[in-house]
């Protein structure tokens, strides 16, 4: 006999919290992780909970569920906690800091006594999933409630397919970057928030505009290590490099009160550098220096500017700050000049400009053999490099002696994620590529290297998220979004691939527009045309492609995808059986996942041609230098 059930069901808007990466924090300190969240808990997360009228309804291990009458309520308690939450972490050291992703949903749930359930319920846990450390993420249906009801900016990510949810999700980061506690208004920030703005080189000699480059980083990476300091990264105020600023606008964009600019001039052995802290609200100056030294006291030169800019800031550097900023990778300036004269080849992103910058890092470390960061770039062009079948060394011992010499080097964990995964050492590969995050979780190289090891692994979704992420903090970066179109694709998600597509063609086009010869650019946007079923098009780049690179097989390969997409088998498989002997043996296995070449599969000279790789791959293994 059949029972009818009457569920109690109301609209309510549900707020999910976890600890990001609480197993391993339990693993190292099981008493004093639980106590730190236990006080948050008491101290933090039930007030301001209850403060904005919601109701813990859930406590797990790792986080809560709390539901709200108010979407508001709900939004605005999420950017309380996490504003809160970053200004009980600043001064802890990292491997004690509990952050916190949150989510929140307005949805249909179903009431059991004091506990909630149902999609509302589940679709709120799956968004805080998709947050960043300290971010918020929120649904459509609570977008359209608040939109013009919060005083923070509201990003769309996207529609998002959910477990166990059939229906994708709109998905919104509040604030400008997932991160809500690097982008929320200025006046609720708890601390002094500061970007520094590309140095202009005012030398008259445009190749001394690596230098200008390489100071401007490097105040940043100083200004960066101050606990009492939100910083903007690199790549958000690089967007600015070039254009005619207007100071408060130039703060408004990249929501901070404060502001450092200046000018470089280099003649010779001599430099003069101008700087200045300029207050966002009013454009008025709170600090100028100028400073004309010898090139020989370039550390001691960003030590001044730095301490300055802290002092006038009136924001406590702690004495382990101070070392860390006065303690140098090198104290030697030519090492240091040769290094940002690597950097900036390393940043072209070609078979050419890579084999220059390595050998000006190579050069460094003649000069200083305990050089961390030059090690860092050495490992970086000797990966690239062998990838394209140039280099025997896969960059794994440079990568390890940069570490050895300095475990925080962000790029030096990416570098190594990458070579450990094309060595078929996966799990090491992702480790790798978790401390680069953690370490730097804005730098675009750490993005983008993790986003192409889970691209290779097929894990789509973690694909995506970084390779999102990373073409939000380069809006120059297209390989990320072509990237990112194809994961898109393999998952079913077609109107996102579609979407992704196009965002990259419009960043190549531009790219195109300044320097028609980029044929990389060509390159990947002839292979997006043919996704995308402009044919022609399509055609006429991969033809410009051949006749610019007539040689280099990363272009050819290319080439070779977008005719693969053309329906041209046999052109395209001419191609491949020319290039793909010319490139490392491990590039089989990055050949075998490219969506692009999907419709050459089921051909017998493509698997002839992946069988002959493969081959080829194990011969290779056996004594192959590291």
């Amino acid at each position: 006999m059949a029972t009818n059930l009457v569920m109690d069901r109301k609209l309510v808007a549900i707020l999910a919290a976890d600890v990001v990466g609480y197993s391993a924090l339990m693993e190292r300190d099981e008493n004093g992780t639980y106590a730190r969240l236990k006080a948050h808990h008491i101290e933090l997360f039930e007030p301001k909970i209850k403060k904005h009228h919601g109701r813990v309804f859930k406590l797990m291990g790792d986080g809560l569920l709390a539901e709200f009458a108010s979407v508001v309520d709900a939004v605005e308690c999420a950017v309380v906690v996490q504003l809160e939450m970053a200004t009980r972490n600043s001064g802890v050291m990292q491997e004690e800091r509990i952050d916190l992703r949150i989510g929140v949903n307005l949805g249909d749930v179903i009431i059991d006594g004091k506990d909630r359930h149902g999609d509302g319920v589940n679709i709120a846990h799956r968004l805080q999933s998709l947050a960043e450390p300290g971010g918020i993420v929120i649904s459509g249906t609570v977008y359209d409630h608040v939109r013009n009801k919060l005083d923070a900016g509201l990003e769309f990510l996207g529609e998002q397919r959910v477990k166990n949810i059939v229906e994708p999700v709109r998905v919104y980061a509040v604030g400008s970057t997932p991160a809500v506690a690097k982008t929320a208004p200025m006046a609720a920030i708890a601390k002094p928030s500061v970007a520094v703005l590309p140095f202009t080189n005012i030398g008259g000699d445009p190749e001394q505009e690596y230098f200008s480059d390489g100071i401007t980083e490097d105040i940043i990476t100083d200004l960066s290590k101050v606990s009492a300091l939100f910083v903007a990264a690199r790549n958000t105020a690089f967007t600015l490099k070039g254009k005619a600023v207007d100071i408060v606008q130039a703060a408004r964009k990249l929501n901070v009160e404060f502001l450092v600019e200046g000018a470089v001039r280099r003649v010779g052995n001599r430099i003069r550098i101008t700087a200045q802290l300029i207050d966002g609200k009013t454009g008025g100056h709170v600090w100028a220096e100028r400073y004309d030294r010898d090139f020989g006291d370039i550390f001691a030169l960003q030590d001044d500017i730095a301490r300055n800019v802290v002092t006038a800031l009136r924001v406590r550097l702690l004495p382990e700050e101070l070392r860390t900023i006065t303690t140098r990778s090198t104290t030697n300036p030519d090492a240091y000049q040769l290094y940002l004269l690597g950097r900036h080849y390393a940043q072209q992103h070609s078979t050419r400009s890579s084999e220059i910058a390595l050998r000006f890092g190579q050069r460094a470390l003649k000069i200083d053999p305990n050089y961390a960061r030059a090690w860092a770039l050495v490992a970086l062009c000797q990966a690239s490099l062998n990838h394209a079948g140039s280099l025997e060394e896969s960059g794994l011992f440079a990568a390890e002696t940069a570490l050895s010499l300095d475990p925080t080097l962000a790029e030096a964990h990416a570098v190594k994620g990458g070579v450990l995964c094309r060595l078929g050492r996966s799990d090491e590969a992702i480790a790798a590529h978790e401390e680069s995050v953690r370490l730097e979780p804005d730098s675009f190289d750490t993005r983008q290297y993790f986003g192409f090891t889970l691209f290779f692994l097929g894990r789509d979704e973690g694909a995506i998220q970084n390779f999102e992420r990373a073409a939000q903090l380069v809006e120059s970066d297209y390989v990320s979004l072509s990237f990112a179109a194809q994961s898109y694709e393999k998952l079913g998600r077609h109107q996102e691939a579609n979407a992704a597509a196009r965002r990259a063609l419009e960043r190549i086009e531009k790219q195109i527009a300044l320097r028609p010869d980029h044929a990389h650019a060509v390159g990947h946007g002839a292979a997006l045309l043919a996704y995308l079923g402009e044919k022609e098009r399509a055609k006429e780049w991969a033809s410009r492609v051949l006749i610019m690179e007539s040689e280099d097989p990363k272009s050819h390969y290319n080439v070779a995808c977008a005719l693969a997409r053309l329906k041209d088998p046999a052109q395209a498989l001419d191609l491949l059986e020319s290039c793909i002997p010319k490139m490392s043996p491990e590039f089989i296995n990055w050949v075998q996942q490219d969506t692009d070449l999907i419709a050459l599969h089921s051909h017998p000279r493509f698997k002839a041609l992946i069988e002959r790789g493969k081959a080829r791959q194990l011969a290779g293994q056996a004594g192959k230098p590291c």
